[in-house]
C-alpha cells in the first residue's frame, strides 16, 4: 500500500511514519505538510538520520485521493476543511483530529469553539473505538480515530456499560496526562520551569474530550450517562492513567467483575487486563499499542475502581490508527504494531 501522513511534523504524525517505516504492508509513505514544503524531514527530527531521507511534501489533494490511506494528524479544526477534498477518490481517510468525533455540529460548536465539519461529513465517518466497532470499522472509507482520553476511559467501561453492572450516571474519571498530549507547539503550559516538579489540573468541566466519552457511553447505556471528567498534567512526556470510579446496580465481587472484562476482552490483542491485586502503570505500556487494565470492587461502598493506562501517543492516536487502518484492508490486527513496551 502507499500512504500519506498530513501533520507528519508533529508529534502524532512522526509515531505514524515510525510504524509505517516497519508495517510490512507499506510500499511507500508520503510525508506532508502545510508550512514545510521541500523540507528535509531529518530537520524536524535529527534522530532520523540515516534512517530516512524523505523530504516533506506541500498538500497535493490530485495525489493524495489516490493513495490507498491518508492519515489527518492534524489539530482540530483542519481536517473538516481536508476531508471533502479528499473524498471521493481512491483514499480512505482516517483522522486523528477530533473534528469527526462528534455526531452533533452544536456540541462540537459548544465544546471546540469552532464551527463543526458539514453533517454529511459527520455521518460518514466511522467511530474508530476499535475494540469496540470493529465491523463498522471494516467497511469504513472515513475513520474519525478516538482521543487519547476517551480511549482509555471508554476501554476501561465498555464491560461493564454494556453490561449493565454500574449505573451509567454515577461514573467519575480522574484522568493524567503526559505533556506530548499538548503536540510540539510550545506553550506556557508546556514550558519545562512551569511543569517540571508540579501537577496542575486544566480544563475542569471543560474539556473537549468529555463530549466524546458520553456520546458513546450515551449509545451503550440507552439512556444519558453524563459524567464527571477531571484531566491533570504530569510532569512526563507520554502516558495516560485513567482512575475510575462507578457505582455499582448489584453486588458484585471483584473476581466476578474481573470475569467479565476477560470474556469482553478475549479476542482483544492489545487489551491486558491485570491478575487481581495489580494494578497498571503508564511506564508499563510506554510505546507501545497495549491499553492495561486493573480493577476492584469496593464491597464497603457498592462502588467499582478501574484503572487504564495508554501511552497517548501510541494507543492513543498513531498505533490506533494504524490498527484501523489493518481492519479496513483485511490484515491482521496486530500488523506492523508488535513493540513491546520500552522499559524502564
Amino acid at each position: 500500500m502507499e500512504v500519506g501522513i498530513v501533520g507528519s511534523t508533529g508529534y502524532g504524525g512522526v509515531e505514524l511514519n515510525r510504524i509505517l517505516s516497519n508495517h510490512p504492508g507499506i510500499e511507500k509513505c508520503i510525508l506532508y505538510s502545510s508550512s514545510l514544503d521541500g523540507d528535509d524531514y531529518t530537520e524536524q527530527y535529527p534522530h532520523l538520520i540515516d534512517l530516512t531521507n524523505e523530504s516533506v511534501r506541500s498538500i497535493q489533494f490530485d495525489e493524495m485521493k489516490q493513495l490507498d490511506v491518508v492519515f489527518l494528524a492534524v489539530p482540530a479544526g483542519i481536517s473538516k476543511n481536508l476531508t471533502p477534498k479528499l473524498l471521493g477518490g481512491k483514499a480512505k481517510i482516517i483522522d486523528l483530529s477530533g473534528d469527526l468525533r462528534l455526531q452533533g455540529p452544536e456540541e462540537y460548536e459548544q465544546w471546540y469553539k469552532a464551527e463543526a465539519a458539514d453533517v454529511s461529513i459527520l455521518g460518514e465517518a466511522v467511530y474508530g473505538l476499535t475494540e469496540c466497532n470493529r465491523e463498522a470499522i471494516k467497511g469504513a472509507d472515513l475513520i474519525a480515530n478516538p482521543g487519547c482520553f476517551p480511549t482509555a476511559t471508554l476501554l476501561a467501561l465498555a464491560p461493564v456499560m454494556q453490561g449493565h453492572l454500574i449505573r451509567p450516571g454515577s461514573v467519575i474519571v480522574d484522568a493524567k496526562t503526559g505533556l506530548s498530549g499538548a503536540g510540539r507547539k510550545p506553550s506556557l503550559s508546556s514550558h519545562y520551569s512551569e511543569t517540571q516538579e508540579n501537577l496542575r489540573i486544566y480544563k475542569v468541566h471543560e474539556h473537549q474530550h468529555t463530549p466524546e466519552i458520553e456520546q458513546q457511553l450515551n449509545c451503550w447505556a440507552h439512556e444519558p450517562a453524563p459524567i464527571t471528567f477531571t484531566t491533570h498534567l504530569i510532569p512526563m512526556t507520554r502516558g495516560i492513567m485513567t482512575t475510575i470510579y462507578a457505582d455499582l446496580l448489584e453486588e458484585r465481587t471483584t473476581e466476578e467483575i474481573h470475569e467479565e472484562y476477560l470474556r469482553y476482552y478475549h479476542e482483544s490483542p492489545f487489551v491486558r487486563l491485570r491478575p487481581i491485586g495489580q494494578y497498571p502503570s503508564t511506564k508499563e505500556v510506554w510505546g507501545s499499542n497495549f491499553c492495561d487494565i486493573g480493577m476492584k470492587v469496593d464491597q464497603r461502598t457498592g462502588k467499582l475502581t478501574i484503572v487504564s493506562v495508554i501511552d497517548n501517543l501510541m494507543k492513543g492516536a498513531a498505533g490506533q490508527a494504524v490498527q484501523n487502518m489493518n481492519i479496513m484492508f483485511g490484515l491482521e490486527e496486530t500488523t506492523g504494531l508488535q513493540y513491546y513496551p520500552i522499559y524502564p
